[in-house]
C-alpha cells in the first residue's frame, strides 16, 4: 500500500468513529421516543430522536468541527457547545411544561427532552457505556417506578380537587360542605360558578372543591352522588398531575 492510500484511510478513522457515535446517540434517542409514543405523551418519536441526535451532533462539531483553524495561538473550548445545549434544552422544556390552577402538568415530559439531550451528549463525547447506563436508567424511572409508587400506602396529605354539579337554589353546598368534613376532609378552597345553560330545565351551579385529609376521596364522591339534586360529581387527584 503506498504512503499515499495509508494516509487517506487513516483520515476517514475519525469520520467513521463520529458516524458511529452519532447513530449511537440516534439509537438510543429512538428507543426512548417510542416509549413515549407508545405512552401518547406529547414528545414523542420524532422530538426525542431529534433532540438526542442533535444534541450528539453539537458535542461531535464541538470536539472536532475546528481542527482546521487550530494553531499555536489559537485555542477553542469544546465544553462551551455542550453548556449551550444544556440553555436551549431548557427552553423546550419550558414550553412543554403548564399551570392550570394547582394543577402543573409536563414535568416529566420535560425531563425526558431533558435526558435524552444529556444522552446524545455523551454520545458525541464518546461516553458510550455512559449513554447506555443513562438509557436504562430511563426505563427504570418510567416503567419500574410507577408500579413501585402503586404499591405505596397513599398520604393523608394527598390534594383532591372536586367538582360538584348541583341544583341552584335548594341548599345543596351546605349539605356538600357538611358530608365532606364528616367524611374527615379538610377543606382548602371553594369556588362556585353559575352555570349559563340549566340541566333537566332546571338552574345549575358548578362548584369546584379543593380538598385534603384522607387517602381516597372514592366514598365521598358516591355519597355526594346520592345527593337529591346533585347531577355531576368528578374528581381530580393533584398528585399525579406531575406526570
Amino acid at each position: 500500500m503506498s504512503g499515499a492510500s495509508v494516509t487517506a484511510a487513516v483520515a476517514t478513522d475519525p469520520d467513521w468513529k463520529q458516524i458511529g457515535q452519532l447513530g449511537l446517540a440516534f439509537a438510543l434517542a429512538s428507543l426512548i421516543g417510542l416509549e413515549r409514543e407508545w405512552r401518547h405523551k406529547p414528545t414523542g418519536l420524532r422530538t426525542h430522536t431529534l433532540v438526542g441526535a442533535g444534541a450528539a451532533l453539537f458535542v461531535i462539531v464541538s470536539k472536532y468541527g475546528f481542527s482546521d483553524v487550530l494553531r499555536p495561538d489559537v485555542t477553542l473550548d469544546p465544553s462551551r457547545v455542550a453548556a449551550q445545549i444544556v440553555t436551549g434544552i431548557g427552553f423546550i422544556g419550558g414550553g412543554l411544561i403548564f399551570v392550570r390552577g394547582d394543577a402543573v402538568r409536563g414535568l416529566t415530559t420535560a425531563a425526558i427532552v431533558w435526558m435524552t439531550a444529556a444522552i446524545g451528549m455523551a454520545c458525541g463525547a464518546g461516553m458510550t457505556l455512559m449513554a447506555l447506563v443513562a438509557t436504562a436508567g430511563h426505563f427504570v424511572v418510567v416503567l419500574v417506578y410507577p408500579r413501585l409508587l402503586a404499591g405505596l400506602p397513599r398520604s393523608r396529605h394527598v390534594h383532591f380537587g372536586l367538582r360538584v354539579v348541583y341544583e341552584d337554589g335548594r341548599g345543596i353546598l351546605r349539605k356538600i360542605l357538611a358530608e365532606s368534613t364528616r367524611r374527615g376532609f379538610a377543606i382548602v378552597q371553594v369556588a362556585t360558578r353559575q352555570l349559563e345553560h340549566d340541566i333537566r330545565g332546571v338552574s345549575a351551579v358548578a362548584v369546584t372543591l379543593e380538598l385534603q385529609g384522607q387517602p381516597t376521596v372514592g366514598p365521598l364522591t358516591v355519597a355526594l352522588s346520592d345527593l337529591d339534586g346533585v347531577f355531576e360529581v368528578a374528581t381530580t387527584d393533584h398528585s399525579r398531575n406531575g406526570d
